[in-house]
């Protein structure tokens, strides 16, 4: 299965080396993304160029292929299932959820001339950071892109209903499935809650799990690719 991998919030396609590197040992073809604005250096891509970027990588695709979105890029996986329904396999969503139509990409945190810096760890204490050790923070602290402010901001168009036909994985790291499915039937995830074919992926990580758990990860990105 191809696979296409987009990481979340300042972070570039090398998030995912070690997840890539396990998926391709078990016969899949991972695409790991750098998106505009995280990894090229443009402080202006906006939220366009991101979606455009990914939907470029699905029409590449000699057949259907798998996306999985990791937090924020949730909602990139999500828009891709929905422009190119016909051409999703299935959406991986790893430890987020899709922004509803109308609502702000990811307007999650201060900006600074144009920008938004990762805000440090503060934000993340407790279980999403739970398994990173301060070498690991500092690492990630260091490498971490500035996320443009016309990506944070940018505002999602949904527009074709077939998106709910898109079966869906949820893998659910930091949160367990119970709390998933508490949220989605409370109508916190209103996309979700029309989703016509849900699961539920349990992994035992904190928010990141393609540096705390990069083979457990992809064995399960694998599972979720097999036929149902």
């Amino acid at each position: 299965m191809e696979m296409l991998l987009i990481a979340g919030l300042w972070l570039d396609g090398s998030a995912w080396d070690d997840v890539a590197s396990e998926l391709r040992s078990l016969g899949h073809r991972p695409v790991p993304l750098t998106l505009p604005g995280q990894g090229d250096g443009s402080a202006s891509a906006t939220l366009d160029d991101q979606v455009a970027a990914v939907l470029t990588a699905v029409d590449s695709a000699s057949g259907k292929v798998m996306v999985v979105g990791h937090s924020a890029a949730c909602t990139l996986a999500w828009l891709a299932a929905d422009a190119r329904p016909e051409k999703i396999s299935k959406a991986v969503l790893i430890g987020g959820f899709p922004a509803a139509d109308g609502k702000a990409y990811a307007d999650f945190f201060e900006l600074r001339d144009g920008v938004m810096p990762f805000p440090g760890w503060a934000p993340f204490e407790g279980p999403d950071s739970a398994d990173l050790d301060e070498e690991a923070r500092r690492a990630f602290a260091d490498a971490a892109l500035p996320v443009p402010e016309g990506v944070a901001t940018g505002i999602v168009r949904l527009t074709d209903e077939r998106r709910f036909e898109v079966p869906v994985a949820i893998v659910c790291p930091e949160f367990t499935p119970a709390e998933a499915k508490e949220w989605i039937n409370a109508g916190d995830v209103a996309e979700l809650g029309k989703v016509k074919h849900l699961d539920f992926i349990d992994i035992d990580s904190g928010h990141w799990p393609m540096h705390t758990k990069p083979a457990e990860l992809a064995r399960l990105l694998a599972a979720a690719a097999e036929p149902a």
